[in-house]
Order: C-alpha cells, then sequence, then structure tokens
C-alpha cells in the first residue's frame, strides 16, 4: 500500500540517510539506479524540491537528460544493503540490469514512469526543473583537487539536476 507524505514531514530521515547513500531512480529503455551520497531537500520558485548531482560519464545522465524525470528512493531504517550499495554504487548500468543483480522489487509511481523500489520505501517521484553544469573554475581549489582531479575523476564534473517533487509516498505492507 502507498502511503502518500509531505517529502518535507520526512526531511530529517531523507538528510540523514544522505551521506550514507540513498538511490537515485532513471528509466530510459531499461531500469537504472545508482547510489548518490550528495543532495538537496528544499524549496526554489515556491515549489518543493530534491537536487541530485550526476557526473558526466554516468550512464544515468544521458537518462535524465532524455526522460526529465527521477525518483529517489531512500531506506527508512538502517542503511542501503551492502550487495545494493555495491552493485548499484560501482558497477554501470549500461552492462548490468541492477534491479535484478541487487534483487530489488520496483513499484510503478504514480505521476512519471520511473518506478520506485519496495525494499527503499519512501519515495520521492520528481520532474526536472532546471540543469546546471559545474564550472570547475568556479569551485574552491581544495574541492576539485578532492573530487575533479586525478584518477578516473579528472575533469568528470558534475550536473545538477533540480527536481520538483511532484508525488511522495511511503510503501507500506497492506
Amino acid at each position: 500500500m502507498k502511503e502518500k507524505i509531505s517529502a518535507f514531514d520526512y526531511a530529517g530521515q531523507i538528510v540523514k540517510a544522505l551521506p550514507d547513500g540513498i538511490l537515485l531512480n532513471t528509466m530510459g529503455e531499461k531500469f537504472n539506479s545508482m547510489v548518490i551520497g550528495w543532495g538537496h531537500l528544499g524549496v526554489i520558485w515556491g515549489r518543493e524540491t530534491f537536487t541530485v548531482y550526476v557526473r558526466q560519464s554516468r550512464y544515468t545522465k544521458p537518462l535524465l537528460d532524455k526522460t526529465g524525470e527521477f525518483t529517489v528512493s531512500v531506506p527508512l531504517s538502517g542503511k542501503l544493503g551492502a550487495d545494493v550499495f555495491r552493485i548499484c554504487g560501482s558497477q554501470s548500468g549500461r552492462q548490468v540490469d541492477k534491479a535484478a543483480a541487487a534483487h530489488l522489487t520496483l513499484i510503478e509511481s504514480d505521476t512519471i514512469r520511473t518506478p520506485g523500489i519496495l525494499e527503499y520505501p519512501l519515495t520521492l517521484e520528481c520532474r526536472v526543473l532546471y540543469q546546471q553544469d559545474q564550472a570547475l573554475c568556479d569551485i574552491p581549489e581544495d574541492i576539485r583537487k578532492r573530487y575533479y582531479a586525478g584518477g578516473a575523476n579528472e575533469g568528470d564534473f558534475h550536473t545538477a539536476y533540480i527536481g520538483e517533487i511532484v508525488n511522495a509516498f511511503i510503501l507500506r505492507e497492506s
């Protein structure tokens, strides 16, 4: 059963779960989910929003660019399971069916095409209002060195996607 909620009534739980990882879900030709540890719950232009950050190299980026929507799945208690974290946090949806590999149960959303996930029942349905590529030259040097210099992250900056929360619910057992 879906219980409609206000995302802001659960702001503390969402923000507390974020540093340990929550799931950003997209739907193109197939479902894709990735672990995120950065994000913002807020209000802009009088609308409730959740902002996500996606690196240029991620499979998720062209899906977001094409569909303009996403869901966010948040654990209500505890953290993401170790297998879910490993699969959705380090494997590419280009090669892996993450839902099958991580044993995720997809639940149809009410207002958008991208599903939520039964195992992580707090779900935000979001439509992209605005997106902006980072300008690396405007990021403080210590942060640039830590997150964007060397190895696989060299110059692999993020795009910020501000998603309007068009629906929010918690999946509850009937």
